[in-house]
């Protein structure tokens, strides 16, 4: 098996069992809406940097799963255009409007990458922050990531697999013992598969969660697939293991060689 196939089936043991599932009052496939929100000012972080010094004045960026678009405004200046993909209406919305506000030229592209690449513009640099760990079908991904960049291709993801915060939880509630892979080292072995040879660096930043306990248990019942009934339960568990607002990361990038 190569490192594209278990990457794959990495992702797949992640799938909630459809006993577990078919329980659910609703569907479990939520994001807390602070995940999307743009602070005025932009914790600086080794992601934006290893992405800004490839950019020159008035430069270009493609922020694949763009959401409201941290990664790319991070970088303006000095970007002066950047080009958001998202697979959510709401979201290029929300982009573009952030673009306004910021005197930043922009255009959005809707839908699933790699499949809307063909109409995507190629930028100077690449990002994708917070999506390789939803996207099984790695390489095709990647291939686009890379003939999309000019210069230099930026990936920043969780050291852990997202979901890893809630596994003590699905043990608690469920009796549910949750996988641990992949990690960021088998991306980059993926992309040694592909002849790209990518960097890896790993740092401390902050976790983009509730900060409202409350909040977060209803969040976090959802997720665990239990019925309103047992959102006080979570919140107990909650203020027994308080979610951590540090979280591990890792920035993997490459120059494009072409």
């Amino acid at each position: 098996m190569n490192a594209a196939e278990r990457w794959r089936r990495d992702l797949e043991s992640w799938a909630i069992p459809e006993e577990i599932l078919a329980q659910a009052p609703e569907s479990p496939w939520i994001h807390p809406p602070v995940l999307f929100d743009v602070p005025e000012v932009i914790e600086e972080n080794p992601s934006h940097q290893r992405a800004r010094e490839a950019l020159v004045d008035g430069g270009s960026v493609l922020d694949v799963g763009c959401g409201g678009g941290v990664a790319a405004f991070a970088l303006t200046p000095p970007a002066a255009l950047v080009v958001g993909v998202d697979h959510q209406a709401a979201m290029l919305e929300m982009f573009t409007a952030n673009a306004r506000r910021r005197g930043v030229q922009s255009q959005t592209h809707l839908g699933f990458w790699p499949a809307v690449a063909p109409s995507t513009p190629t930028c100077d640099v690449a990002v994708a922050h917070h999506v390789v760990y939803n996207v099984g079908d790695i390489v095709p991904f990647l291939r686009e990531m890379d003939l999309h960049a000019r210069r230099r291709v930026v990936l920043e993801m969780p050291r852990h697999h997202p979901l890893a915060s809630l596994s003590p939880a699905w043990q608690h509630f469920w009796g549910l013992s949750r996988p641990t892979a992949p990690e960021p080292h088998d991306l980059v072995e993926v992309l040694a598969e592909m002849g790209i040879t990518a960097q890896r660096e790993d740092f401390e930043g902050s976790m983009r969660t509730e900060l409202d306990l409350a909040s977060a248990a209803h969040f976090d019942r959802i997720r665990l697939c239990l019925p309103a009934a047992r959102e006080d339960e979570v919140l107990d568990f909650l203020h027994e293991h308080p979610p951590t607002r540090v979280r591990a990361l890792s920035v993997v990038w490459w120059d494009v060689a072409r």
